[in-house]
């Protein structure tokens, strides 16, 4: 019959403290390169992108679709919250998009430009911000006054009694929305920074030699400890270094004042 071992691997978390703190410069190194490699990198291949915003109104009116009527109340938002939704459908329709793309001239396609464009009510009211996100901050603002002063008469061709008004239109924009040079940097300096704890974490959990005599005192308490050998290289935590590199000086200095006599 085989016999199962069991065998249990404590870990001691103010030793694994002690090893990280010892590795601190490595920590520190590998998360500022983690966070300049990120940096560049979206820097230098990540092109920035510029957001452009139109704000339109969904008057409060009888409201007709096909054979369905129905009315909205400044009290009822949710009905006007629908009424958004089903204007946001008709702006992403071909229909409406390719006939944006051919009054803004802009090289895009029915696809990319329905990517580009996101609308949505603004905190649950009858107004509806219209959001178009390019490379160029002139194309931006291009493209989102012409769905401006495209989308409401689309709109009124479809849905019978629509009123749909410009409430603002969009300007260029100064500033870029994406990406963020601060947040991918950190994200980077984070990843390096994890990346080098597991490294240090995985190495010391995969390291079974012993180090110290304490290890095999505190660990098999039932075998005694006969002999430790001294490490002869390391100055700073034992006399011998110190013992043998003294007694070399000795031997230089014996050596010299017997040549001195010598010549005297």
């Amino acid at each position: 019959m085989n016999e199962k071992r069991s065998e249990e691997f404590e870990i001691d978390l103010l030793e694994l403290a002690q090893v990280l703190l010892q590795k601190i410069w490595l920590i520190i190194l590998v998360t500022i390169i983690g966070g300049a490699i990120v940096f560049g990198y979206t820097v230098a291949l990540i092109k920035p992108e510029y957001t452009a915003s139109t704000l339109l109104y969904v008057n409060n009116s009888n409201i007709s679709v096909g054979s369905a009527s129905f009315s909205i109340s400044n009290a009822d938002l949710s009905a006007a919250q629908k009424l958004v939704d089903t204007y946001v459908v008709i702006l992403k329709s071909r229909r409406v998009l390719n006939e944006v793309i051919e009054e803004s001239g802009t090289g895009y396609d029915y696809t990319e430009l329905s990517e580009r464009i996101s609308a949505a009510s603004v905190n649950n009211t009858e107004v509806f911000r219209i959001t178009v996100t390019t490379n160029s901050p002139q194309e931006s603002e291009k493209i989102a006054n012409v769905i401006a002063r495209v989308l409401p008469d689309k709109i009124a061709e479809i849905v019978n009694g629509s009123d749909v008004k410009i409430v603002d239109y969009a300007v260029i924009p100064s500033t870029r929305s994406a990406p963020s040079y601060l947040k991918n940097t950190a994200i980077g300096a984070l990843a390096g920074f994890v990346l080098v704890c597991a490294v240090i974490v995985i190495n010391y959990l995969l390291d079974d030699s012993i180090h110290t005599e304490d290890y095999l005192t505190e660990n098999y308490p039932e075998i005694p400890l006969l002999a430790v050998i001294p490490d002869l290289i390391d100055n700073k935590n034992s006399g011998y270094g110190y013992y043998h590199k003294s007694s070399k000086s000795a031997k230089a200095k014996n050596d010299k004042d017997g040549r001195s006599k010598k010549n005297g």
